[in-house]
């Protein structure tokens, strides 16, 4: 099983960004993290960061044929990317959005995502914990196939 993580812009910045929203981890610590996860679960892990949405939709294309699912944290993308929306959609891979915030409790943007209704579903609000989890049940969604 390969799995592709996909963190959009900003989120090179965990760890120093609003650390009272974000948390203190850095996105090193949080791929780790992941990365340990994968591995105990018998897959591989494809690690995409970019600030830039064409290099985002690129590596969502590039999952395709290659990776059995996506986890992405879409970052302020989630509220009004349409075009990374439309590509999630295009691959037909299993994908779920994470955050590490509870975006339905904060800012009133905050709260639509536009990329949520093409993915098999949504984890947010535990931190780096939520990516962990999003790779959980992305894998039981792709064992179940």
């Amino acid at each position: 099983m390969k799995i592709m993580l996909i963190n959009g812009p900003n989120l090179n910045l965990l760890g120093v960004r609003e650390p009272g929203v974000y948390g203190t981890e850095t996105l090193n610590t949080v791929i780790e993290k992941c990365q340990a996860l994968c591995e105990e679960l018998g897959a591989e892990l494809v690690g995409v960061q970019s600030n830039s949405e064409g290099e985002i939709i690129d590596a969502i294309h590039g999952a395709m044929g290659v990776c059995d699912g996506i986890v992405i944290n879409p970052g302020a993308y989630t509220h009004y990317s349409y075009a990374i929306r439309d590509a999630v959609a295009a691959v037909k891979l299993p994908c779920v959005e994470t955050h590490l915030s509870n975006i339905h409790n904060r800012e009133e943007f905050r709260h639509t995502s536009v990329i949520a209704p093409v993915c098999v579903g949504q984890i947010c609000g535990f931190g780096g914990d939520s990516y962990l989890l999003a790779i959980r049940a992305l894998a039981d969604v792709i064992n179940r196939k």
